[in-house]
């Protein structure tokens, strides 16, 4: 990737970080009391120290568990709301949040997870195992009307839709009072579990859920002014518009260093002018900015810097149906000059890549890239007996002008194909559906081998419309079962090898985030916040 972009902040700017206000301290109050979530005001002498941060799109629900969307953007306010097992960094490593320590078991088909015993909820209810357990039991029950349960599918005692089985012992079990254990129903590494599931799972605060069946859970008033267990406190919400939250002074990884935080929703391409201005200290997603505002960033004196790991994923969807033989999608990849449609497309921040996984992943077997090769592509055409057949690609807005370079790559060398400006939406359903026969789709990468392939070429999900699917699930088995680094990294090689000669989906790049600084905060972990991940306890407002 390429090296850091660093830009220097203005002594004009240094000056007013100089002049901005202290960190004022607070003390919670008791539950019960007139200020909101039990937070304690600032002393009438003192202005309350307040963090204004931007978000392009609505959270759509404050119950982790019943988001339509699971959005990042409603997971960025969970994050905040609710505590998580773990902090996940942006290069894979995992260090302490509600749980301190955490070890296989059981051969490999348990994890055992030591609580923090100064975690509580916002109400000083103390935060124990039995309420992680009891979290994962009501939101696999059946008759709870959960929207997240699929994140619980990994576990042993539930079905596909990660739906309790009655007759079998759910897979989440409070050991004692600070041992959570999760079985799985496979081998699963501690480090996989955390990478790939972490985001989904949040405690909830049970002792004020028990006397509500589940079938009733999303009807609890408990959602409209939620009790969570994170570094920040519920005080008041305009729907669809601001969140305004409080710190959490008894927060056990530490107490955030400001008093308030006014998240507020606001067109995408004002959030950077917004940061100019000053009306925003911080914007979401690490503050992330497009190459081409690079420049404004820098003349208003902010400093940009680049992630150090990738978080955008970018692939050629195809349709394995309509575009059958497997030299006709090699062929397609050859077509494609990667290198200047990634240009095109992030600039100078982007690496093409030949494989989803991620470079920096312990298994990763090789980039497996090939090189643009125009007279390569028409060579396999003919072999192909290709015979002229016009695609359609879908794509959406922002990604017209990538889609144009393609449309004039694959014509040069003899693949017809029109393209469809759609929304997002619309296009993973078309392709679903087998409407399109190409979509160009990015996605948010994690450090794990399987991250996109894994949940892709299954009979539910099979996007690409793969017709004989045993291979793929053999291979993606294998990867699973690997016992040891070294076999892990073997299974990935022989996917990969099937991938490359199959091509069910093209590869394209990795895309790396640009984040603007905050001016008026310090201690941002810029690149994990790009994974709906953020260290608010240790934010401070200068």
């Amino acid at each position: 990737m390429k090296k850091l972009v660093a830009l220097t902040l203005s002594l004009a700017l240094a000056g007013a970080l100089a002049a901005c206000a202290p960190k004022q301290t607070q003390t919670p109050t008791p539950a019960g009391s007139d200020s909101p979530s039990g937070a304690s005001p600032a002393p009438a002498s003192q202005q309350p120290v307040v963090i204004n941060y931007g978000i392009s799109n609505p959270w759509d629900s404050l119950m982790p568990y019943n988001s339509p969307s699971g959005s990042n953007y409603s997971r960025m306010v969970y994050d905040k709301l609710y505590d998580r097992l773990a902090y996940v960094h942006a290069d894979g490593a995992l260090t302490p949040r509600g749980a301190v320590s955490w070890e296989s078991a059981d051969g490999g088909l348990a994890v055992l997870f030591h609580l923090d015993a100064n975690a509580a909820f916002h109400d000083g209810t103390p935060v124990t195992a039995q309420h992680w357990a009891d979290t994962i039991i009501r939101m696999t029950d059946p008759d709870c009307p959960t929207l997240g349960r699929s994140a619980f599918a990994v576990l042993a005692g539930t079905d596909g839709t990660g739906a309790a089985v009655e007759g079998e012992t759910l897979g989440a079990q409070a050991v004692d009072e600070l041992t959570l254990k999760l079985t799985f129903k496979a081998v699963t590494t501690p480090e996989d579990f955390l990478i790939d599931k972490n985001r989904e799972y949040y405690v909830l605060p049970t002792h004020l859920m028990a006397d509500t069946p589940a079938a009733n859970t999303m009807e609890m008033d408990l959602w409209s002014a939620p009790v969570g267990s994170g570094p920040c406190r519920f005080e008041s919400e305009v729907m669809g518009s601001t969140i305004t939250l409080s710190a959490n002074a008894g927060y056990q990884l530490g107490a955030p260093g400001f008093d308030r935080l006014v998240i507020t929703v606001m067109d995408k391409s004002s959030l950077l002018t917004a940061l100019i201005a000053g009306d925003l200290d911080y914007y979401a997603i690490g503050g992330s900015v497009a190459a081409d505002s690079v420049s404004a960033a820098s003349d208003a004196g902010l400093t940009v810097l680049e992630g150090t790991v990738p978080n955008t994923f970018y692939e050629l969807m195809l349709n394995n149906e309509t575009i059958s033989d497997p030299r006709v999608r090699r062929a397609m990849e050859l077509a494609l000059d990667k290198e200047l449609l990634a240009q095109q497309s992030v600039g100078s921040y982007g690496c093409v890549t030949g494989t989803s996984v991620l470079p920096d992943c312990a298994s990763y077997a090789g980039d497996y890239n090939v090189s643009y090769d125009l007279e390569g592509a028409k060579a396999l055409l003919e072999q192909a007996g290709y015979d002229g057949t016009t695609y359609r690609l879908a794509c959406a807005s922002n990604r017209a002008g990538l889609a144009a370079l393609m449309q004039q790559q694959f014509q040069e060398a003899g693949i017809p194909i029109t393209i469809d400006t759609v929304d997002s939406a619309t296009m993973f359903s078309g392709m679903a559906d087998g409407t399109y026969d190409m979509g160009i789709a990015s996605h948010t990468p994690s450090a794990l081998p399987l991250w996109f392939v894994e949940s892709r070429f299954t009979e539910k999900n099979n996007i690409f419309h793969v017709q004989d699917l045993s291979a793929y699930e053999t291979l993606i088995q294998a990867v699973k079962d690997a016992p040891d680094p070294t076999a892990r990294q073997a299974a990935v090689q022989a996917l990969e090898d099937y991938l490359a000669q199959e091509r069910p989906f093209v590869p394209l790049w990795f895309g790396t985030a640009l984040h603007v600084q905050s001016p008026t905060v310090s201690n941002i972990d810029y690149t994990s916040a790009s994974f709906s991940n953020e260290n608010v306890w240790e934010w401070v407002k200068q």
